[in-house]
């Protein structure tokens, strides 16, 4: 049966002791039961009754018992039930939205630097971690350069017109040398200077061609190999912005906490960051995804609230969220993150940089 035709054919008493069950376990985290909820309902019933309820609501598997006689908690069909067919997200309060506002209100900061401030102050607001998502770096290049730092590591530095640095580590075809480091950055920052990095990319494929015999083949390959320190999708064309990890380990069970290491070893490996902002690109506004939905996070037992952010031309470049244990506040947080996504989106715009 599909959660719609569930909800449709659900009682008005199972309706409301599904929707308490979820509230009261998002509210505590802790098992709700039937004399909890004989004093909540709107109807008086009895424990005994409300139990037959949740034992119907369990058998269709939207709670879930933890232990016995230990009230329900909400299963992950039942929170995504819950989040599609329950959830009131209200508007977002005052104090938030001047929090918001406070952080993104400097004019001197740099996009880099704003999206850094943004990803903390939603992280604090939220007591959750947060995920930014920054646009592809489109300033214009000024220098390049590559430095060896042993022979499985090197460095590739990248000098922005606008004063900006990007370093990356980076492991280089095999048997690089000084030299052939030192012809591959001369050869381009003799095609770089006054291009972005994607003008940059474009023109490789041919300059090469062009001027094969001008370049040995190592050298060749370390061009090829430096440029997708940046260009990689999965690498640096996207920058991924992580605060407050500390949050998820509030309270956290020791299972929980080894979950949660993993979640944040996969973000700092930067593995399928491009996937993040195709998640927020499939639907439009705030997306919710719940547990083993996200498969970025699915091993982490938490939650996603994403929103992309547009540039001036409605063009999706980026994303904000939060993550949290499944028991996310998310009519709270909803109107947080969409706030916030609105916000950046036209902030981006003004300053022209993407």
């Amino acid at each position: 049966m599909t959660d719609n035709r569930l909800l449709a054919e659900m009682t008005e008493r199972s309706r409301e002791v599904f929707r308490r069950v979820v509230e009261g376990y998002l509210a505590s985290g802790e098992p709700v039961g039937s004399r909890t909820l004989t004093r909540t309902l709107s109807e008086q019933v009895s424990a005994a009754t409300i139990r037959n309820v949740m034992q119907d609501l369990e058998f269709l598997g939207l709670l879930d018992s933890p232990h016995v006689s230990a009230g329900r908690v909400p299963t992950q069909r039942g929170l995504r039930l819950f989040v599609d067919g329950f959830l009131e997200t209200g508007t977002l309060a005052e104090a938030d939205r001047e929090r918001i506002d406070a952080t993104l209100g400097s004019n001197d900061l740099d996009v880099t630097a704003l999206l850094d401030q943004v990803g903390t102050a939603l992280s604090g607001i939220t007591r959750g971690a947060s995920i930014v998502l920054a646009p592809k770096q489109q300033a214009a290049i000024r220098h390049i350069e590559f430095v060896s730092l042993s022979p499985e590591r090197a460095l590739v530095v990248l000098v922005l017109a606008d004063g900006q640095v990007e370093n990356r580590l980076f492991r280089p075809p095999p048997g690089q040398t000084p030299s052939s480091m030192r012809e591959a950055a001369n050869f381009l920052n003799a095609l770089a200077e006054g291009r972005t990095m994607s003008d940059l990319r474009g023109m490789m494929g041919a300059e090469i061609a062009r001027r094969r015999q001008e370049i040995d083949s190592l050298a060749r390959d370390l061009v090829e190999s430096g440029l997708v320190v940046w260009e990689n999708a999965g690498e640096s064309s996207e920058r991924l912005i992580v605060r407050g990890q500390s949050n998820l380990l509030d309270g956290a069970t020791e299972a929980d906490v080894e979950r949660i290491r993993g979640l944040f070893d996969d973000l700092e490996r930067k593995r399928d960051i491009a996937e993040f902002l195709d998640l927020a690109e499939e639907g439009d506004g705030v997306r919710i995804f719940i547990g083993s939905e996200n498969k970025l996070f699915s091993l982490s037992g938490s939650s996603l609230v994403v929103s992309p952010y547009m540039n001036a031309d409605r063009k999706i470049i980026g994303a904000v969220g939060v993550i949290g244990p499944t028991r996310l506040n998310y009519g709270r947080v909803v109107p947080i993150v969409d706030y916030t996504a609105q916000l950046v989106g036209r902030l981006v715009a003004d300053r022209g940089r993407v």
